[in-house]
């Protein structure tokens, strides 16, 4: 399984969570089963690139998202890919991870969407 994890940097399992899914400068991408960790730039509209966020990490097969908060917009384009949304994570990647894996994270919803963003 691929976990995609909202970062700001390419500091790996150290590197800071990034408050919003849409505007994270790179995605931090761990593989539960190899234990693998690398970090992709994010090459969205909201980036300067092309494409969006969810159609990126569906690309480089995720199945799991870690951030702090999305809008409905890109929680409705997670689950269209079937890629499960856990908010709430603040800290490091590593520390996201952990919550995520004791089942401290909430998993996204309309409901749990970012009310700051009408995308």
């Amino acid at each position: 399984m691929i976990v995609g994890i909202s970062s700001n940097g390419h500091d790996g399992l150290s590197d800071e969570v990034c408050g919003h899914f849409g505007k994270a400068p790179t995605y931090t991408l761990v593989d539960t089963k190899t234990g693998e960790v690398r970090t992709i730039d994010n090459m969205s509209e909201h980036a300067g690139g092309t494409g969006t966020p969810p159609m990126q990490l569906e690309s480089e097969g995720v199945n799991i998202v870690l951030c702090g908060s999305l809008g409905p917009k890109a929680i409705k384009a997670l689950e269209e890919r079937h890629i499960e949304v856990f908010v709430g994570c603040t800290g490091t990647v590593e520390e996201a991870l952990t919550s995520w894996s004791a089942g401290k994270l909430t998993k996204a919803d309309l409901d749990s969407a970012c009310k700051e963003h009408h995308h």
